[in-house]
This record gives structure tokens, sequence and C-alpha cells, in this order.
């Protein structure tokens, strides 16, 4: 699973997908209310999150950000997630990540 840092009309947003999946901004974008995304600089993410690009686990940022969730991430019992460094990484139920976060599940994926 990862954990991605996008700018939605000038505020951070993040996105949780699967591995294997892109996300589809225009998706995003619609999901969020947002007429323009793209994806956050390196240093916006760090100063937001707490945690530099490759290690942002989808929990215990610096800054609340709203959380937009792959509805492909429900279809697994378990994921795994960042830890923090792009090294370690925890196993979670993507359920307890949305009731964690209050994230919003909707299509996000690349066709």
């Amino acid at each position: 699973m990862k954990s991605l840092v996008f700018v939605a009309d000038g505020r951070l947003v993040l996105a949780l997908a699967s591995g294997q999946n892109r996300v589809d901004l225009h998706k995003l974008a619609r999901l969020a209310g947002a007429a323009r995304i793209e994806k956050a600089a390196a240093e916006a993410v760090r100063e937001a999150t707490g945690f530099s690009i490759g290690g942002v686990p989808p929990v215990g940022h610096a800054v609340a950000l709203p959380v937009f969730v792959d509805e492909t991430l429900l279809r697994h019992q378990v994921v795994y997630a960042a830890a923090g460094t792009p090294h370690a990484v925890f196993a979670v139920s993507p359920h307890a990540l949305v009731r964690a976060t209050q994230g919003v599940v909707g299509d996000l994926a690349e066709a």
C-alpha cells in the first residue's frame, strides 16, 4: 500500500492506494471536490507529515490531512503500509485504516 500526498486546490490531501495501482488524478480531484490536483513537493510532504517520500505512513502526521482511500484496498484483509521509512512497514486492516483516518472511500485507480 502507498500513502501519497497531493495538492488539491492549494490544500494538501493524502491518497491511500494499492501498491500496484496508480492514482488517477481526475478521480482524486472529483472525490476531493477540487478543480486541480498535482503531486506535492518533497519539502511540503515532509513538513506536513513529518516523513520523507517513500516512508510516509497513513497515520501519525504532523498536520491532519484529508484522506482519500482507493476502494480496491478494501478487497484485502491486511495491507502493509510504510512505517516512517522506506525500509519499515506495518500490517493493518484497510477497514481499520479508513476508521483511523476518517478516510473517504472511492474509486481512485487509473483504468
